[in-house]
């Protein structure tokens, strides 16, 4: 039995505790629930083979009450390839009080959940360091710029000397070329050449070894270490004890090109990840810095961070919106492109929200600011790509799992390599290298070919890329998960008012039997109703006259019929059919209602009281781009389905428009949910919505996708957030998701393939019957390109267009 403590917010008696301690009782495998009340936690007993952490979570939130863990990100030195990720992670998760922790070896993040009452951030600094690693408070930019400036220098160091030491071994080895100079005086200058390359060049690989050995694991600096150390050590001995040696040979070059090689490599690879984070850098330069606030009645240039909620701040052409706010006095057109992925300007009048971080192009503009510091727009934007960036995907533990092992595997197969050759191989197949020789090359190859970097390196890279991507186009990923599941979608669920229609009716047909303007009556009697019916008919009024319409004499509403209402001395009834009956005109306008009704319309008729007049259709448009935006998904091989509490009648009519087959009509609000979920035995569900009214359903979904969420990006039941309230984004962030999955598995099975297919070339495999075996250089050259292939595979996502973005 496993036992964890949980922090839960919310609770405030015995009753809350009560409900707790009984929901979390009735899970099978959970043996014991104990709330205290006195620090708000949940101490359960259970068995970790039958529920999990997750499970135990959901029913607390189900209960109204929620997981109250603490977050913090820190950035770490010192993670050098998966192995070390693997390593920092188990050493935290098997401390009592941590649920969670994420490290990223392409962001050198790490993301811990815990209990705040019994860790603190102090302690787990302190963890992380027992780990073998470094918490740092700079700047990720500033970390990269100084890896980068020291690599640059090894780099420099290395090949000054280490090139003059492969030139001369070939010299020396290959030619006749002496330079006056006996073999142990040849070997005495190799020697003096490589020292600093080894001792001063590859340092990192050593203290990285030391730090791995003081928490118990391995990782690519030990491989390093030990290859580069064994030819180091060996050549010495060679040199400084020449008689306890039959061959004389020395592989200084072998050492000291590895690690000119490993280091070129790892500059390339610094260089590519650091592309891999340039769509945050962009988000992050966007925040502004000075504003121009109006204080009693004088403008005054201030710092962002002095600005308070309600100031008045003054905007000129071509300036940058300081903070998120509602423009009162002025208007102007406004680039929100950085932001929302929306090409064409947006006017911007009195009312109406500005984004801070935006350019204000034509117009002087002063907004009140009415939000601030962490919770403005691209605050949030920021830090939801932060987090997904910080996380990962399910796929990504096939890596970690294999990394485990990997560093301690590839140590044994090199050894085995070793004892084979020396024992076996050499008297089987022969060398001109000898024995010792034979079996010390191919134990260097076998260390250094083998990469457990590509294997950490190919999820968190492409994830990195393809979420900071989505949010150029206005497209927020929440996790690493999210970004899967929406990769797999089978089925996507769309509410149809708002997401696929305006959510705003209007007047599609005017039908007149009479020579009365039926449009200026209909609205008069509309005038006082609030139905969505009466504002489509007065806006359609207004456009046409622009001006409002008269005002009834008298006024009485029949809920669910219509109304009646007195205008010029005369009476007129609106409404349903129901009031027509009996009336001359009456079947005509039925024929005309029933026609407009069966293609998605919903109609009135007007009468006065001798005849009916004529008939009004009002309908609720579809948006602009959600016919081509569905096309793009049934071309993926999405199958649609539309959700709505319309009648099927007309819920059909809308669906043959959208070119929609499936329709699930004259669904209550409160069942959305269980439309979602009777949709998932056919495969992976997303579900469409805004983000509010439809929130059960979002959070219902495998993928929960909230449309149009302009300024309030922070939808905690939406898995994918999209700013613009465009159907067509929801297919590019499928396009999004996919492209970016292929290239995880490109990635994986690169990774893979390359350890599969190297270690048993570099382990001689080849040499029995083609005499081929792989140089120690080529292995570290191979080794340092595989990393970097991973990252620029990577990144080739930065040139992608989603297809709907393309045609549209």
């Amino acid at each position: 039995m496993d036992t964890v403590r949980i922090p839960v917010g919310g609770m405030k008696c015995v009753v809350c505790s009560n409900a707790v301690e009984e929901a979390l009782k009735g899970i099978d495998g959970v043996e014991e629930a104990t709330v205290n009340l006195g620090n708000n936690t949940v101490t359960v007993r259970f068995d970790s083979d039958a529920v999990d952490l997750e499970s135990m979570e959901s029913i607390i939130k189900e209960l109204g009450f929620q997981p109250a863990w603490a977050k913090l990100r820190f950035t770490v030195e010192g993670m050098e390839c998966a192995a070390c990720v693997n390593g920092l992670e188990k050493s935290l998760l098997s401390r009592e009080g941590v649920r969670s922790a994420t490290a990223n070896l392409a962001t050198s993040n790490l993301t811990v959940e815990f209990d705040e009452g019994l860790l603190d951030e102090g302690r787990i600094v302190s963890l992380v360091e027992k780990a073998g690693f470094k918490v740092t408070s700079a700047e990720m930019e500033d970390i990269y710029a100084k890896e980068m400036e020291g690599q640059k220098r090894l780099i420099l160091i290395a090949a000054v000397l280490g090139i003059p030491v492969f030139i001369l071994s070939m010299l020396f080895g290959m030619t006749s070329v002496t330079l006056g100079l006996e073999t142990w005086m040849q070997n005495v200058l190799l020697f003096i050449l490589t020292t600093p390359v080894q001792l001063y060049c590859g340092r990192q690989f050593y203290t990285g070894t030391l730090a791995a050995i003081r928490a118990r694991r391995a990782n690519m600096d030990t491989l390093i270490a030990m290859g580069t150390t064994s030819a180091y050590v060996y050549s010495t001995a060679v040199t400084f004890l020449p008689g306890f040696f039959v061959h004389t040979h020395v592989y200084f070059e072998s050492s000291a090109m590895i690690i000119l090689l490993i280091l070129i490599g790892k500059y390339l690879e610094m260089f590519a990840r650091h592309g891999t984070s340039e769509a945050l850098r962009r988000l992050m330069d966007l925040q502004p810095r000075t504003a121009t606030v109006l204080r009693d009645g004088r403008e005054a240039l201030v710092s962002v961070d002095e600005l308070e909620l309600g100031d008045l701040v003054l905007v000129r052409p071509g300036g940058q919106i300081p903070a998120d706010g509602v423009v009162t006095e002025g208007s102007s057109s406004v680039d929100e492109s950085m932001v929302t992925g929306e090409s064409i300007p947006v006017t911007k009048m009195a009312g109406d929200e500005m984004i801070g971080g935006t350019i204000n192009q034509n117009g002087t503009v002063k907004m009140t600011v009415s939000r601030l510091g962490k919770d403005t727009v691209l605050s949030q934007i920021v830090r939801m790509v932060e987090d997904a960036q910080s996380s990962k995907a399910p796929i990504q533990r096939i890596a970690d799992t294999v990394s485990a092992y990997f560093v301690p595997i590839v140590i044994i197969l090199a050894l085995t390599s070793f004892v084979f050759w020396y024992a076996i191989g050499f008297d089987a197949y022969g060398s001109d290298m000898g024995r010792f020789p034979l079996a010390l090359t191919v134990f260097i190859t076998v260390l250094v070919i083998s990469c457990p970097c590509a294997l950490g390196l190919a999820t968190p890279t492409a994830i990195m890329v393809g979420t900071g991507k989505g949010a150029e186009y206005g497209i927020l990923i929440r996790n690493g998960s999210s970004l899967e599941r929406a990769g797999k979608v089978d089925i996507i669920a769309f509410d149809k008012t708002g997401t696929l229609t305006s959510g705003r009716p209007v007047v599609t047909d005017i039908i007149s039997y009479q020579d009365d303007d039926i449009l200026s009556i209909a609205a008069a009697g509309e005038r006082s109703s609030e139905h969505p019916i009466a504002a489509a008919v007065l806006q359609r009024h207004r456009e046409e006259f622009g001006t409002e319409p008269r005002e009834p004499e008298g006024f009485l509403a029949e809920p669910g019929k219509g109304l009646t209402f007195r205008l010029s001395g005369r009476n007129f009834t609106l409404g349903s059919m129901r009031m027509m009956e009996g009336r001359p005109g009456a079947e005509r306008a039925a024929a005309d209602m029933s026609r407009l009704a069966s293609s998605g319309r919903t109609p009135i008729a007007l009468a006065d009281d001798d005849s009916v007049l004529g008939v009004i259709a009002v309908a609720d448009p579809i948006k602009e781009g959600a016919v081509e935006a569905l096309a793009e998904l049934r071309s993926m091989g999405v199958e649609t389905v539309m959700i709505t509490g319309d009648r099927r009648e007309a819920a059909e009519a809308i669906a043959a428009e959208l070119g929609i087959t499936r329709v699930l009509a004259e669904v209550l609000p409160g069942d959305k949910a269980d439309a979602v979920k009777g949709l998932a035995d056919e495969g992976v569900v997303a579900m469409v919505g805004d983000g509010i009214n439809d929130a059960p359903a979002l959070a219902m979904a495998d993928v929960g996708i909230a449309m149009g969420s302009g300024t309030d990006v922070a939808i905690e039941t939406a898995d994918i957030v999209l700013i613009r309230d465009d159907v067509r984004d929801v297919a590019a962030a499928m396009q999004m998701s996919r492209r970016t999955l292929t290239k995880i598995h490109q990635n994986l099975f690169f990774a893979f393939i390359y350890n599969v297919t190297c270690i048993p070339l570099a382990a001689g495999i080849l040499y029995p019957s083609t005499g081929i075996l792989l140089p120690p250089m080529a292995a570290a050259a191979a080794m340092a390109l595989s990393n970097v292939s991973v990252v620029g595979n990577a990144l080739l996502l930065k040139r992608y267009v989603p297809g709907v973005k393309r045609s549209s």
